[in-house]
């Protein structure tokens, strides 16, 4: 059984900067490639970024392409997301999130996603 708990949310000021994390408790880390999505109440979930097994492959957001970045350690079972120059419109709800190997999650359309965590909030004020 696969766990995902993030940690990092917290308020910012646009301009500044957060790193979310994400730890992934279970078997074989590497099997799988990890996403970040947000989501605000009422609205979609949106893919923010993903990183392929390895961590040779990542992917973003037209919206965050730029200002953030994300990274894996396979030794610890640990993805990040480092989110700089916050804008207003990055105030969401994130989400770490894992495909099994063979899934589709390039494009991180979320039913390609298997396992979720709770969430970490963050909010960015103007």
């Amino acid at each position: 059984q696969v766990t995902l708990v993030e940690s990092g949310g917290d308020s910012a000021q646009a301009g500044e900067s957060l790193r979310l994390a994400c730890l992934f408790s279970g078997p074989d880390f590497t099997d799988y490639a990890m996403a970040w999505f947000r989501q605000n109440p009422g609205k979609q979930r949106e893919g923010v970024s993903a990183i392929s097994w390895t961590g040779e492959s990542t992917y973003y957001a037209d919206s965050v392409e730029g200002r953030f970045t994300v990274s894996r350690d396979n030794a610890k079972n640990m993805i990040y997301l480092q989110m700089n120059r916050l804008l207003p419109q990055d105030t969401a709800r994130y989400f770490c999130a894992a495909a099994a190997y063979g899934r589709r999650w390039r494009g991180m359309p979320p039913d390609q996603y298997d396992y979720w965590g709770q969430g970490t909030q963050v909010t960015v004020s103007s």
